[in-house]
């Protein structure tokens, strides 16, 4: 079955932040119901076909996929940022920083002047680290250890064998 060119047009609005709501607003759908319409969408077997094709093109041009994000993740969690830091212990210029750092977990640079008398006497450099607690959730996820599930499922179950002495008190 074939998408009709306002389905089209979902699919590809989908791929941009994968909020099923928004794309339906962006693809032409009414405001109003676009929440109930959005994730109806993402179940028609002709949608849910086209959204999983153009998550694997895409997954192809950029060459990241599962393996690429899950070692991308480990190599941020096993980051040391010791490696950011002079043997005196001042901070490297960040041209001299691990790529992995440049590129990612260092989420912010706070750089302050200390000042006396109109002079520059020093200088306080504070870094803002992004959240690896994150990425260890995100590894847990991928690989599947439940570790960071909120409640977790169970299937099955349960015999309960009550004695007649236990039932008389």
């Amino acid at each position: 079955m074939s998408l009709t060119a306002k389905q089209s047009r979902f699919v590809a609005e989908y791929l941009i932040d994968l909020n099923a709501t928004q794309a339906a607003i962006r693809a032409g759908y009414s405001p109003k119901t676009a929440n109930r319409i959005g994730p109806e969408l993402l179940t028609k077997p002709a949608v849910a076909a086209a959204v999983s094709s153009a998550q694997s093109q895409r997954a192809e041009r950029t060459k990241i996929d599962a393996d690429w994000v899950l070692t991308r993740l480990a190599a941020e969690a096993e980051a040391d940022i010791a490696d950011l830091y002079a043997e005196d212990g001042s901070l490297r210029p960040v041209h001299d920083w691990p790529e992995i750092w440049r590129k990612g977990l260092v989420a912010g640079i706070d750089v302050e002047e200390i000042r006396e008398e109109g002079v520059t006497v020093g200088t306080v450099r504070k870094l803002k680290l992004s959240d690896r607690i994150k990425r260890i959730e995100l590894i847990g996820k991928h690989v599947d250890v439940q570790a960071f599930k909120d409640q977790v499922e169970h299937t099955g179950g349960i015999a309960l064998t009550v004695n007649q002495e236990d039932a008389e008190l």
